[in-house]
């Protein structure tokens, strides 16, 4: 579902302060959060892993209010690069409106577009395969973290990146 009146775009700076306080709402009530993810944010956006094209916001209305965001960073599989998604943010009253879905479908048209194979995420096992997400052990590909192997997906954003591609993946050391 496409909710009209929302546009996902790159963020600017001015954003930051709004994307800070969305992320703190959004996991504010998350039972596995540790209410943190706005300093990752903050630093991986001072990380070398930081790709700022893909670093997106949800906006409504003329006035242009942020209501959502999306980060992807750099990581790596052995020697190949890919991406982590990581987190994903939606203003807790505009939550289950297919915003986040969004943010995820835009988000990975524009890695792909500027290039990159693959993305990596932890997160829901039956949320993310709806964007094509499959488990990542199927390449050989593992987290760094002891986490459920349904939770630790892969996607291909285009055919064959993750060949022969396997081993630890190596986040930013912002995480």
């Amino acid at each position: 579902m496409v909710r009209v009146g929302i546009k996902i775009r790159q963020e600017v700076a001015e954003d930051i302060q709004a994307v800070e306080e969305v992320i703190k709402r959004a996991f504010a009530n998350v039972e596995m959060s540790d209410q943190t993810e706005h300093e990752l944010v903050a630093r991986l956006r001072n990380s070398e892993a930081f790709v700022p094209e893909l670093s997106l916001v949800a906006v409504k209305g003329e006035a242009g209010e942020v209501i959502g965001h999306i980060l992807f960073s750099k990581a790596t599989i052995g020697q190949s690069e890919t991406l982590a998604l990581a987190p994903v943010s939606v203003l807790p009253e505009y939550q289950n409106q297919g915003i986040g879905g969004q943010l995820i479908n835009e988000g990975l048209k524009w890695a792909k577009k500027i290039g990159y194979g693959s993305v990596i995420v932890l997160g829901h096992p039956e949320y993310y395969p709806k964007f094509g997400f499959k488990k990542a052990s199927l390449w050989g590909v593992k987290a760094p973290w002891d986490v459920p192997d349904e939770a630790f997906m892969a996607l291909e954003l285009t055919p064959a990146a993750l060949e022969g591609v396997f081993g630890v993946v190596r986040y930013s050391d912002a995480f």
